[in-house]
């Protein structure tokens, strides 16, 4: 499938208020509080010159052109400006000296690459493809001698994605080299089955949550580069890579832990938020390569549940670790939950533990954007992460226009507006979490996870579809269960209190409103679930992901037990109850997405009471 840019793709509804929600907070203003941004050597500062600034404007770049924001854009333009003005009359394009190259860990190549890229497609800059095409053609001579290592070596399939994107544009032998070769001398993810098995509190590269996010489109990306069709590609060794880490790592919400390596399936361990937008770049790609529903519903599970989750609903704070049953955000007790993270991790600010985070969370929202459509050959559009948006582009050689007004995953209704004169396809993803669905109003079946509709259209049509989600209650480890209804995790909302601290730590100011937040609990949290019914209320659509007006709620029976807090901790609870034994009577409690929760309690146990 071909993926489509931000020059044909607009979010609206829902989407499009999450984006400018962005815009106004953290990533949408680093270039103006954050030195390592701000004075980064990129742009000729003396703050870090390596993998942040990529990582913002990665981000930053998509976000400005789908909201058509001209500042944003001219602010963009800034940076590709000193960037390509700093490129070496040989084609190096990072900011080091000579005698640095050697030692210079490339990752930060593969990104600003990827950078230059995204910025080309939104703005069709004719100076890109000849900055990418020396760049790369002065790393093929760079690798020969000086392999990857570090972080290049265990992301060198990133590389081929601006190098699949030249190739496309003007094929030539040595590209083809050149992806043998990262190929060759990188980590071969596929073969750490073993390692991903284990949990421990030893760091490594093969373990590394992020690694290990990253590298399930490495197989099907280099397939891709190699054969001689855009033809789908498999994708055995990602869906065997992705269940390894499901099964010794999953979460709740679909995603696994790792804090900051893979830290298995306890609840109270965090999962990084890098991870989560790197998986969710990981699932666009594989869903485009290999046209696999899996894939979709996958991201959706990361972009409606972790992702959201993550970031505070002003989207000026984030957290580096977020914990499926989390009792309160603030600096742990020495020796910390976490595996190898630092106490402070999940705690809501503007870099706690590390900074990657702060400069990289920015790429989720405005890249699954810009998956919500695809097309599939000439004559084909896809309909693949479902939320508001509409795609211009043509199919047949003529204009297209679709557009898709929903409040989906709040609601199950689906309208699409289609405006083009000709003969063509529209292919809808239906969710697998759907139970059924009907098309105005007929009941209909998908095939193969998909209802297309090809016709002659004219003029303007509409196609509302409806999905019917069920409620299941999803066992965990550890006798725990999880409450999902379609693509939505649901979780006890933890009360809360919140204190401002703001302060100055190694030259970084923390000050309002980009500053960390203490959030304590203010009221009760340990419960077990005892109803089996469990009502559904949907709300008034005052905003997508909050806990003061979550959309769409569930009612059920809780019960009160003792479950008491983690060894050494006073605010983390422990990975399961100590009693599962009731301590008071039986009472209606309200659950809410996981995405719209700051606090929570996610992975519940389920007793049943005796009448």
């Amino acid at each position: 499938m071909q993926r489509l840019t931000a020059k044909e793709i607009a979010p609206r509804g829902w989407l499009k208020e999450q984006l400018e929600i962005q815009a106004r907070g953290l990533a949408g203003n680093l270039d103006k509080v954050w030195p390592d941004v701000r004075d980064s050597k990129w742009v000729g500062g003396d703050r870090e010159g390596w993998e942040r600034v990529p990582y913002w404007l990665d981000g930053f770049i998509p976000l400005a052109f789908l909201l058509r924001d001209e500042d944003m854009i001219a602010r963009a333009k800034k940076y590709i400006d000193k960037i390509l003005e700093g490129q070496c009359a040989d084609g190096w394009l990072c900011p080091c000296t000579q005698e640095e190259r050697k030692n210079y860990d490339v990752w930060a190549l593969f990104l600003i690459l990827k950078v230059l890229v995204v910025w080309q497609e939104c703005s069709d800059d004719g100076r890109i493809e000849e900055a990418v095409y020396r760049a790369l053609f002065e790393y093929r001579d760079h690798i020969r001698t000086d392999a990857p290592h570090g972080w290049a070596a265990a992301r060198w399939y990133e590389c081929l994605i601006p190098l699949l994107w030249l190739y496309e544009r003007r094929p030539e032998p040595w590209m083809k080299e050149l992806a043998h070769i990262l190929k060759i001398d990188g980590t071969d993810f596929a073969a750490a089955g073993p390692l991903w098995k284990k949990t421990d509190k030893k760091w490594t590269m093969y373990t590394h949550v992020v690694n290990a996010a990253m590298s399930l489109k490495s197989g099907p990306l280099y397939r891709r580069f190699m054969q001689k069709t855009d033809a789908p590609v498999s994708d055995g060794d990602a869906e065997r890579m992705f269940r390894l880490l499901a099964k010794y790592h999953g979460t709740a919400v679909g995603h696994f832990t790792g804090d900051e390596c893979l830290s298995g399936t306890s609840p109270i361990h965090g999962t990084e938020l890098c991870g989560v937008v790197e998986a969710m770049y990981s699932y666009e790609w594989l869903f485009a390569l290999t046209e696999k529903r899996v894939w979709a519903d996958r991201l959706e599970m990361l972009a409606f549940n972790a992702l959201p989750a993550a970031v505070s609903p002003d989207m000026w704070s984030h957290q580096y670790d977020q914990q499926s049953n989390q009792i309160a955000c603030t600096v742990q007790n020495e020796p910390s939950v976490f595996n190898t993270n630092s106490p402070d991790a999940n705690v809501f600010g503007l870099e706690p533990n590390f900074g990657c985070c702060t400069a990289n969370f920015g790429q989720g929202f405005p890249k699954f954007a810009l998956s919500a459509f695809l097309k599939q050959g000439e004559d084909t559009l896809v309909s693949a992460a479902l939320a508001p948006a509409e795609v211009r582009t043509e199919l047949n050689g003529a204009p297209v226009r679709v557009a898709l007004d929903t409040q989906y995953p709040f609601r199950g209704k689906l309208v699409y507006t289609v405006e083009g004169d000709g003969e063509f396809a529209l292919k809808i993803r239906i969710p697998s979490s759907g139970v059924s669905f009907t098309v105005n109003g007929r009941a209909e079946k998908a095939e193969d996870g998909f209802y297309t509709v090809r016709k002659r259209w004219t003029g303007r049509e509409t196609l509302v579809i409806e999905l019917r989600f069920e409620i299941r209650l999803v066992p965990r480890p550890r006798g725990l269960y999880a409450v999902k209804r379609g693509p939505l995790v649901y979780a006890l909302p933890v009360p809360e209190r919140r204190e401002r601290r703001e302060y100055e730590k190694d030259g970084v100011e923390r000050r309002y409103p980009y500053c960390d937040y203490d959030v304590q609990p203010a009221g009760e949290w340990q419960f077990a679930l005892c109803g089996e019914e469990f009502s559904v209320q949907e709300r008034a659509f005052e905003a997508p992901f909050t806990p003061d007006a979550p959309p769409v709620c569930l009612e059920t029976d809780a019960v009160p037990i003792a479950w008491g807090y983690a060894d050494g901790q006073t605010a983390v609870c422990r990975p399961t109850p100590a009693s599962r034994k009731p301590c008071g009577a039986a009472r209606k409690k309200t659950l809410i997405p996981y995405g719209c929760t700051n606090l929570r309690m996610t992975e519940l146990p389920f007793v049943c009471i005796v009448q």
